[in-house]
């Protein structure tokens, strides 16, 4: 069999979403516009949009589903440790995201509650890498009863949810790290990179004025009752919301260490020639162009839009030219230890 090499990957944006959005998406890749409800480019996945599989699965060139090649080979495409650690699971989503309006506000569930009532492999904490300006929602500002929840949520009572709820500008270059369980909501007008854990599970808490019905599909099939237990309802200082972004420029790490044990990404700065370690990635170029090289010398030419899957096999990567990548990568073999 042979060894798989870099991919650029196609487009793969699942139809008919319930929100707005996808132009920016189209406009940064440098394609023919969106649909109106495109708003989601779902980067080198294994995940199935929840109750329409496969969408949402990428499809290489030959037409198999990139996680059937995995599974059937995954040394190659995950290295030995990942699947000593892991199995043939990636245990990494990257999306590109277009809020053509805002998000309604929702939850996601960690991995224990997401084992205990769904049966699910992975939570769903997720992540931020910020393009283009806005501001978002997220985590409570004080604290909501369970009965007040219910109220809201039965109400659909906007006005009253936002504004609970602490509302952040961001910008180009930030990171907004959301930890599973925190109630959160995305700007019109954002673009961005999002890693995840690999699973499609939201708790909406917002529904109203979305082509969605909440009432039936916004609790993971399990009822309110019990959906709602998976979201914080205790208020969020502004130190530990700041905790949250980190904002372009700082010399900090892009996400806070519990992250890492999830995912992590990496900002590289390619000004000339850059090397990119071994190991499977998801490389979103987000500005100028270059050469990625496989260890066989071999060069893939690309630029600003472009999405490129680096599997173990390709080696350690050089990038030869001027860009600005994000380098999306599972957690290391060794969070399975840690957690």
């Amino acid at each position: 069999m042979t060894e798989p090499g870099i991919l650029v990957l196609p487009s793969n944006r699942p139809a008919d979403r319930f929100y707005r959005g996808g132009r920016r998406i189209t406009d940064f890749r440098g394609e023919a516009p969106a649909a109106e409800f495109e708003p989601e480019d779902w980067v080198g996945s294994v995940t199935a949009v929840s109750g329409e599989a496969p969408s949402g699965r990428s499809v290489l060139a030959d037409g198999t589903l990139l996680a059937d090649a995995i599974a059937a080979d995954p040394i190659p495409w995950l290295g030995a440790a990942h699947v000593a650690a892991y199995g043939a699971d990636p245990m990494l989503l990257v999306k590109l995201l277009d809020a053509g309006q805002r998000l309604p506000v929702h939850a996601h569930p960690d991995g224990s509650w997401a084992a205990e009532h769904l049966g699910a492999a992975h939570g769903k904490t997720e992540a931020w890498c910020i393009l283009t300006p806005g501001e978002v929602h997220l985590g409570l500002a004080r604290d909501l009863e369970r009965a007040e929840l219910d109220d809201i949520v039965a109400r659909q009572d906007t006005p009253a949810l936002l504004a609970a709820m602490h509302r952040i500008e961001v910008g180009p270059g930030d990171v907004v790290h959301v930890p599973a369980g925190v109630l959160h909501a995305i700007g019109e007008g954002i673009l961005l990179v999002e890693l995840q854990e690999p699973e499609d599970l939201s708790i909406l808490v917002e529904w109203r004025d979305f082509a969605i019905d909440g009432a039936v599909a916004g609790h993971l099939g399990v009822g309110f009752d019990t959906a709602l237990s998976a979201v914080e309802r205790r208020p969020r200082t502004t130190t530990e919301i700041s905790g949250l972004v980190h904002r372009a420029g700082s010399r900090t790490a892009l996400l806070p260490a519990q992250a890492d044990e999830l995912f992590r990404v990496e900002r590289v700065m390619v000004d000339g020639h850059a090397a990119l370690e071994r190991g499977f990635a998801i490389v979103v170029v987000v500005d100028g162009e270059l050469a990625l090289i496989d260890e066989a010398g071999s060069p893939t030419r690309v630029a600003r839009g472009a999405t490129v899957l680096l599997p173990y096999a390709a080696g350690g990567v050089g990038a030869s030219g001027q860009a600005e990548l994000l380098v999306c990568r599972p957690p290391l073999p060794t969070a399975r230890v840690a957690r």
